[in-house]
């Protein structure tokens, strides 16, 4: 992929247009970045892109923007990671001025406290999408420790009321435990 002008430019727009048209938070970006960049674009394959976002959700900062950066640093290094931070960051600071100016008005409009209240379940059903889709995934690869792992995460969290930041700790514990013991035998299955 050669790293010209236009593919600066295009990296720039598609990554703009996801941010833009992103309403919820950071688990609302990842079927459109999936879309853009996996079944669009063909840049990086699916799995990598499920790599991408669980690294990004144990990130310090917004994951859309985390994941965002990891995408441009893999498709272009840090010019790459520089053009997807400022194509992240603009469509929300934009946004967010435009509103602070107006907000007594938007405050009060019937009309747009109804817009968001429709935003609100189709960004519910986009993250339920995300849940399920990426639950399926895991469940397809018919590896037990992977299957394990999510069933005991959601049970520590719903059931046992752990929060969550305890379990993406003890998740990536034994994530980093079962890659070394995976790297020790050699890349055999652990």
């Amino acid at each position: 992929m050669k790293k010209n002008f236009k593919f600066y430019q295009k990296l720039f727009l598609s990554t703009f247009s996801v941010s833009a048209f992103t309403f919820g938070g950071g688990y609302v970006i990842v079927p459109l970045m999936k879309k853009k960049f996996v079944d669009e674009l063909n840049w990086i394959d699916e799995n990598e892109m499920m790599d991408i976002v669980a690294i990004s959700q144990s990130l310090p900062g917004p994951m859309a923007v985390d994941a965002s950066v990891m995408v441009g640093y893999r498709l272009a290094g840090i010019p790459g990671a520089a053009v997807t931070l400022l194509s992240t960051i603009l469509p929300p600071f934009v946004i967010l001025s435009v509103v602070s100016l107006f907000y007594q008005a938007f405050k009060t409009n019937p009309v747009v406290n109804a817009a968001l209240k429709g935003m609100q379940a189709g960004i519910s059903a986009v993250i339920a999408d995300v849940v399920v889709s990426g639950g399926l995934k895991i469940c397809k690869s018919k590896n037990l420790i992977s299957i394990v792992t999510m069933a005991a995460s959601f049970y520590a969290v719903y059931f046992l009321n752990i929060n969550v930041i305890w379990v993406i700790l003890a998740c990536g514990i034994f994530g980093g435990i079962m890659t070394a013991l995976h790297d020790r035998r050699g890349g055999r299955d652990a």
